[in-house]
């Protein structure tokens, strides 16, 4: 069996490029086998603006240029035959649009010119591709990169060695396209073979140039680029919209609410498959406009949903409230879609509905109905009652603990298959059922669930998680003298543990005094547990010097953090502090007092202080009435 693929550059800024050529499609049919030989007949139209009024419109030259078409024939990738084609049929496409009922009228007028032809092509295992071309595309296309020198080109595929029938789509192209009104088009095709049929918006073909606006190829097989899209459009977002306008993967409508006004380039791929195996694509490219027509009459109903032309998925009740969005009605009449009954219709504006099960349903809503202007909208409604998202928890809510996260979520209809946890700003995971570290602070966990189902179900769950920190506090460095006794202080926690116990009168209170009768250093690690069962720690060190100490640590860091934040005297045996004063590099006092309790918090007339060093002198009085003088340097770090 043959291959064909038809490619078609479209012109449009002058006659002689056919810029009048709106869009295109080609199809063929397989009328037998004799020997080695198949034959087919293959069609193609092309879509012409007959508007010479228009913009890029047609004028009687650029139609006649149309006429013959050149199509270039390959097996393989090797040239089989050359044909010229006269066209068969031109006619004027039927508007399918009440006038009556749109309040700005645009000028419009598409004819189609097609081209038939009966080729006998031999049996092969290699494809055959038909190319027929003609640049170029006009140039106001909104959704293209230079559209006036760019072509156009349509590809389909007669597989080997079956005798096939391509799909072929079942409507005309739509005309007229209302800016800001719900957009509503069968774009859908059959296929006499029986194939499963799946539909996308694909990229359009580029081809023949503005200096061989109509090539005859006889060479190589050419090949087949795509067009360059406009951000911020893609082949699979062709015109924006809101909703963005969309292509149902099986039934091949196009959905949506067009938000921009301009000309479009669309190219919907119409797959078919055999026993699960992709044999053939055909594919349409034509040229949406948007315009301001703004129709008189509008029906209309919100989505709800993430899923094409869904009004709402109901996972709660199966009681629905339509909301009703039209313009320019003045009745209403709902059809809720429950098969074998004729009571499940309204004329509310917004109705409310039980239905009598679960299941999907379509609902329809007819504006002004039996009136010169109606308007109709389709929507799809879910009812499947009861899904309902939860989780619980597990593990000890400390600092740096880890939680484990268990999903309860409950499915009346269906599976539960989708989780999405949002541990507050920190993480995420799509795991059914996740864990989470907390941080080492104070902190609320605002957790997040949103669970869904195969249904379409989804349901958010939020739950706060409060962690208290735990800051166990063993007390300040201090320096004593030999002989003598200190008090500790730990604070933070409700269970104490010091170690190690030497020196120590007892180790299981948050105050036990220690006596030191040698010099050295002690330090002391204190755990602390909460009455939550949370565990902190901190170390203190006790210095025990032979007479009167004094010192200050070289460096500070007074950020706010509650580490090192201020600038103290170590001290022990003295008495009296005269004076304990701080210079910076001009000599300038920023800091005195006489309290061996107040230190230096790195500020001077309520203003941090800069980075640098800092001079210090101490003068004070110990134990046996001797006054000592001290002076140094210190470096202040943020």
């Amino acid at each position: 069996m043959k291959k064909v693929i038809i490619i078609i550059l479209l012109f449009w800024a002058s006659p002689s490029f056919a810029s009048h050529i709106v869009g295109g499609e080609f199809s063929y049919k397989c009328l037998g086998v004799a020997g080695l030989n198949a034959t087919y007949e293959i069609t193609l139209n092309i879509y012409r603006d007959c508007n010479p009024t228009n913009i890029g419109g047609g004028s009687p030259q650029a139609l006649a240029n149309d006429d013959p078409g050149y199509f270039s024939i390959y097996n393989g990738s090797n040239f089989f035959s050359f044909d010229s084609i006269f066209t068969n049929n031109i006619f004027t496409v039927p508007i399918n649009f009440s006038n009556d009922c749109i309040n700005n009228i645009p000028l419009t007028c598409i004819s189609r010119m097609q081209f038939k032809f009966v080729k006998n092509l031999p049996i092969s295992s290699n494809p055959y591709t038909i190319i027929f071309q003609r640049c170029c595309r006009n140039e106001t296309v909104s959704n293209l990169i230079n559209p006036g020198v760019t072509g156009a080109s349509f590809v389909c595929t007669i597989p080997p060695n079956i005798c096939n029938n391509s799909a072929v789509f079942t409507n005309y192209p739509p005309q007229i396209i209302c800016v800001s009104n719900p957009f509503i088009y069968d774009n859908s095709a059959t296929d006499v073979d029986g194939d499963s049929l799946s539909y996308e918006f694909c990229e359009a073909f580029q081809g023949a140039s503005e200096n061989n606006p109509k090539p005859i190829n006889i060479g190589p097989l050419p090949n087949i680029n795509s067009v360059n899209y406009s951000s911020p459009f893609t082949m699979s977002n062709p015109m924006g919209g809101n909703p963005t306008m969309s292509i149902d993967p099986n039934t091949g409508i196009i959905t949506g609410t067009p938000n921009i006004q301009g000309r479009f380039v669309v190219t919907v791929c119409c797959h078919e498959w055999r026993n699960g195996v992709l044999i053939n694509t055909v594919r349409r490219d034509f040229q949406f406009v948007v315009t301001n027509c703004s129709k008189a009459v509008v029906a209309n109903t919100p989505i709800f949903s993430d899923e094409p032309n869904t009004y709402i998925i109901n996972c709660k009740t199966k009681t629905v409230h339509f909301i009703n969005t039209s313009s320019g009605g003045f009745k209403y009449h709902w059809d809720f879609g429950v098969a074998g009954t004729n009571a499940d219709t309204s004329d509310a504006f917004e109705p409310t509905f039980t239905y009598p099960d679960s299941g999907t349903y379509h609902v329809k809503l007819i504006v002004n109905q039996g009136t010169t202007c109606p308007d109709s909208i389709d929507r799809i409604v879910k009812v499947y009652p009861d899904f309902k998202a939860d989780f619980t928890y597990s593990g000890m809510i400390c600092p740096n603990e880890i939680i484990q996260f268990t999903d309860l979520s409950n499915s009346q209809y269906g599976n539960v298959t989708q989780w999405n946890w949002f541990f507050g700003n920190v993480s995420t995971s799509t795991l059914q059922n996740p864990t989470f570290q907390l941080g080492n602070e104070t902190s609320t966990y605002p957790i997040t669930l949103i669970s869904g189902n195969n249904l379409g179900c989804k349901d958010t769950v939020l739950k706060a998680i409060d962690v208290d920190g735990i800051q166990v506090f063993a007390g300040n460095d201090t320096t004593i003298v030999k002989g003598n006794y200190i008090q500790f202080n730990g604070q933070g926690a409700t269970i104490y543990e010091w170690s190690p116990g030497n020196n120590l009168n007892t180790i299981n209170v948050n105050n036990p005094v220690g006596f030191y009768p040698d010099t050295g250093r002690y330090t002391y690690i204190l755990k602390g547990i909460t009455d939550k069962g949370c565990v902190g720690f901190d170390t203190i060190n006790v210095y025990v010097s032979n007479g009167p100490y004094l010192s200050l640590p070289n460096a500070f860091t007074p950020n706010y953090d509650g580490l090192n934040d201020m600038l103290t005297i170590l001290h022990s045996g003295f008495s009296k502090l005269n004076y304990y004063r701080i210079f910076n590099r001009f000599g300038e006092m920023v800091f005195n007092t006489s309290d061996f309790r107040k230190g230096w918090d790195g500020k001077y007339k309520n203003r941090d202080c800069e980075i640098g060093t800092y001079y210090w002198l101490i003068k004070a009085v110990d134990t046996d009435n001797k006054e000592h003088f001290l002076k140094g340097d210190v470096l202040l770090i943020r």
